[in-house]
């Protein structure tokens, strides 16, 4: 990659970094379901001004049962678990379950699309239980549900994002991409209107708040999905991919600096390992990327 692709991979990856800092900012105050309603919403309204602005006319409706399941599956469910997670959890904790996402992968194509489970894949797995099992702290009498739920629902999460990652390999496997993001953020928000309306904040936000919701909206998703697919058009999938083993470290990052949320050794030693299991898996991951991804240019 040139220099200005690398450039453009690390924007992406701080982006995707800070939006668990900018849902641990805002959760608290707005809630899961309103704050993850408000960044369906505003991020699908943007991409649509965008596709207006480059002259691109999406096609949702003869899909629409697909997107409302794709939203859920991939964008509802998983981030309204990662947000009610950090009601409980750092930023930083939350980032690096979530990379865990390519090991729940290989576990669902295994079981949906009969993939085989190779060694490598056994391998990553077992490194990726045991980078878990670090991160999260190993002692019976200190585990209790105070961290267990919400490491559990972030868990949860990433088992979501793979199943919907699977679902839109085989389901859209010729759809433009950027359609495919207006129709899985607008979906997702149709989703959560109604649930959203029913929990609403206690308090009035105050400014952070509303920076964080602008910030996880338009940069940490908008602004983001535009990065990825400009990187799929001018490296591929395979490296755009690598993106992957630098988010966890942008959100580690960002919650120390903005957060001044502690980096221990536990924290080090399992985000390396997991990682290491990713890597186990990365051909695989690849593969699905390439089939979601078969349109050369965003029209």
């Amino acid at each position: 990659m040139k220099s200005r692709e690398i450039g453009v991979l690390l924007l992406l990856a701080s982006l995707w970094g800070a939006s668990f800092l900018f849902m641990r900012i805002a959760s608290p105050v707005l809630g899961p379901f309103l704050l993850i309603d408000l960044r369906v919403l505003i991020a699908g309204v943007a991409l649509v001004i965008y596709a207006a602005i480059i002259r691109h006319r999406p096609r949702l409706l003869h899909n629409w049962k697909e997107y409302l399941l794709l939203g859920a599956l991939n964008a509802a469910i998983p981030f309204c678990l990662i947000a009610a997670a950090e009601l409980h959890i750092d930023s930083s904790l939350a980032a690096i379950l979530n990379s865990t996402t390519p090991l729940f992968t290989a576990l669902v194509a295994r079981i949906w699309i009969q993939d085989r489970f190779t060694f490598k894949k056994q391998l990553g797995l077992m490194l990726g239980i045991l980078g878990v099992v670090i991160l999260v702290g190993w002692n019976p009498q200190d585990m209790g549900k105070s961290i267990l739920i919400p490491v559990s629902m972030s868990l949860a999460a990433a088992l979501f994002i793979a199943i919907g990652g699977v679902f839109s390999s085989r389901r859209f496997k010729d759809e433009n991409p950027l359609n495919l993001a207006i129709g899985q953020q607008l979906a997702a928000g149709v989703l959560l209107l109604p649930v959203a309306v029913s929990f609403p904040p206690s308090n009035a936000p105050g400014g952070d708040v509303i920076l964080a919701v602008i910030g996880l909206a338009i940069l940490s998703t908008s602004l983001a999905y535009l990065l990825y697919f400009q990187l799929i058009r001018s490296v591929g999938p395979v490296k755009t991919l690598s993106v992957t083993y630098l988010i966890p470290v942008f959100g580690i990052l960002w919650g120390w600096l903005f957060l001044q949320e502690p980096i221990s050794s536990s924290i080090i030693i399992g985000l390396l390992i997991i990682l290491l299991s990713v890597t186990f898996l990365a051909n695989f991951q690849f593969n699905l990327v390439k089939k979601r991804n078969r349109v050369d240019h965003i029209e």
